[in-house]
């Protein structure tokens, strides 16, 4: 590798929305997200209802507009 054009690789804090944080490398010091292995559906195996920016509001207005349409 060349010398000095790489960031340094350092020890950082995961934290997620669920509150469950763990240390991990990185390059920068903090990093909040959304999901994590605590409480993504895929691994709890529990069906949780992430709504980014009222999607699922839109989808059901639409999906009632529609069926009142027929």
């Amino acid at each position: 590798m060349r010398q000095g054009i790489h960031p340094e690789y350092k020890t950082m804090t995961v934290t997620c929305s669920c509150g469950n944080s763990f240390t991990t490398g990185g390059t920068v010091d903090s990093v909040n997200i959304e999901l994590c292995n605590e409480c993504h559906p895929f691994y709890t195996g529990k069906q949780r209802m992430v709504d980014t920016g009222g999607r699922v509001d839109r989808f059901k207005r639409r999906l009632q507009q529609s069926q009142d349409a027929k």
